[in-house]
């Protein structure tokens, strides 16, 4: 995989990878950014969640699951000096759906977590992460 990102001006670029979409990234005014973009760390958590959220929700299609709504939310820890790397993550999964059956959802999310998902996995090598889910009720 190959991808870069291309100054523009300040501390605003735009990074983009083989696929050709293009996402803005900045920074915060207090370091000489714009608030224009995402930030760098926020795209990694956000890539964990889409990655593990692309197994689950594919998971629970294949087994039948009546899915309506499906949310995945990361919640990253950082370190307070720098690098100010990750240290620990919490995902939860908010599912909601028709007779959406408990089981299923704990077995999706075990086989993205022991099985498919790569950012998992990487993550996993050099911080815990924690995982839990919620059934909601449908509007």
């Amino acid at each position: 995989m190959d991808a870069k990102v291309i100054w523009d001006d300040r501390m605003t670029f735009v990074g983009s990878a083989e696929t050709g979409f293009e996402l803005p990234l900045g920074a915060d005014p207090s370091v000489g950014g714009d608030n224009d973009g995402f930030r760098p760390m926020e795209l990694i958590a956000i890539g964990l969640a889409g990655c593990t959220a692309m197994d689950v929700i594919s998971i629970l299609k294949k087994k039948r699951q009546d899915i309506r709504s499906f949310e995945v939310r990361v919640h990253a820890d950082t370190a307070e000096e720098h690098p100010k790397v990750f240290t620990r993550a919490r995902i939860h999964y908010l599912v909601s759906g028709k007779d959406v059956d408990e089981a299923a959802v704990a077995r999706a999310v075990e086989l993205s977590e022991t099985k498919y998902c790569p950012a998992q996995a990487m993550f996993r090598e050099v911080m815990p992460i924690e995982l839990s889910w919620e059934i909601l009720p449908l509007d």
